[in-house]
């Protein structure tokens, strides 16, 4: 099976294809973590620094040890998140501790969306979002190559379309 970029859909042994989200959304992601806690930890450092003392203005370290870590959270989480588009349905998997795999099938799709706030556009990115009939499904891939975003939403509309002709 192919799909419409020329990618198999599935190896020879049945397994999908997953697709890793691109580089982008890491980068967005650590920027933005280090540009907030990093302001965070000079407000706190100057304010306590100039009314509490020098020694209060040591937790302002707090901040940059959360950035330390964020930073390699941020990254554990982005290497977690895939999809895959297989005959009949599409996959979704993310999470590190808590590992979540969405499966939305193609006839039940009412609504695909591409997003793209300031933020994301700045970082030349898009978010895809699916909506289905049950109101609990979360299923949306962050953080896609726009061109990649609205070629994924037309081929997910495509086969939404031919899927539920028969219903």
């Amino acid at each position: 099976m192919e799909t419409g970029s020329g990618q198999d859909t599935e190896s020879a042994a049945g397994e999908p294809v997953w697709i890793g989200l691109p580089p982008g959304l890491l980068r967005m992601r650590r920027l933005l973590l280090v540009v907030w806690l990093g302001l965070i930890a000079l407000a706190l450092g100057g304010l306590l620094g100039l009314f509490a003392g020098p020694v209060w203005a040591a937790t302002a370290l707090l901040p940059v040890a959360a950035i330390a870590w964020g930073w390699v959270m941020l990254g554990r989480n982005w290497s977690s998140w895939r999809y895959a588009e297989r005959a009949d349905d599409l996959l979704i998997s993310r999470g590190v501790l808590w590992r979540e795999e969405t499966v939305v099938p193609y006839g039940r799709m009412q609504l695909v969306e591409v997003t793209s706030g300031p933020v994301e556009r700045h970082f030349g990115l898009a978010s895809v979002q699916l909506h289905t009939a049950a109101a609990a499904t979360d299923a949306t891939i962050p953080g896609l190559d726009p061109a990649e975003a609205e070629r994924l939403r037309d081929r997910l509309t495509e086969l939404g379309e031919a899927r539920s002709a028969g219903l």
